[in-house]
């Protein structure tokens, strides 16, 4: 949120604020136990949100960064939960392909992390992590979430390749924004024009 200058949960996408993208795409998806850790601006963000059921948890220390809020939500999950979704909230086309898929993935003990590859690049994002794996989240520090854990246990991964068009793009600065919403308005321009030929 820093680098985008506050309020990046909030910002407009096409009516909605982000967060709300991904809240709905996660409803859709069908996920009955949704768990949102939220920081500095908590207050303003629980008033604006339609959360469809979502558990809020806050954190206290946002300013340790992403894996302080990884790490809450994890403690605030039920000890019966076999695997954990972790999705971020400045991702607001989260493809629901991509869901579907890591939920559909077979877990086991030998390979509990599993992350999506987007037309060859690992996206890393969502992660499913079974429950062998939750302890591995005590180990993420600062604003990098899973992303070190994961280079320092490639043997715990499975990929799944997900063919989808653009990948699943952060929101991280206001040109990130910027650039999302030109990439929609240029599809859109791209379906007219075939719609009228």
């Amino acid at each position: 949120a820093s680098r985008f200058g506050g309020g990046k949960l909030l910002a407009p996408l096409e009516g909605r604020p982000i967060l709300q993208h991904v809240l709905d795409r996660l409803t859709a998806s069908g996920l009955d136990d949704v768990v949102v850790v939220l920081g500095h601006d908590a207050a303003a963000v629980e008033r604006a949100i339609d959360w469809h059921g979502a558990r809020r948890v806050r954190n206290p220390e946002p300013e340790r960064g992403l894996s302080s809020s990884l790490q809450r939500g994890i403690a605030a999950l039920a000890p019966n939960i076999d695997a954990a979704l972790i999705v971020l909230g400045d991702q607001p086309r989260l493809p629901a392909r991509a869901i579907r898929a890591l939920l559909d993935a077979r877990l086991d003990d030998a390979r509990p992390i599993v992350v999506p590859v987007y037309g060859g690049d690992a996206g890393r994002n969502p992660v499913l992590l079974g429950r062998a794996a939750f302890g591995l989240v005590e180990e993420a520090t600062g604003d990098r979430g899973l992303g070190p854990v994961l280079d320092a246990h490639p043997d715990l991964i499975k990929e799944i390749a997900i063919r989808v068009d653009g990948g699943n793009p952060d929101v991280d600065t206001r040109a990130d924004l910027v650039r999302l919403l030109e990439n929609t308005w240029a599809q859109r321009v791209i379906a007219n024009a075939e719609q009228v030929d």
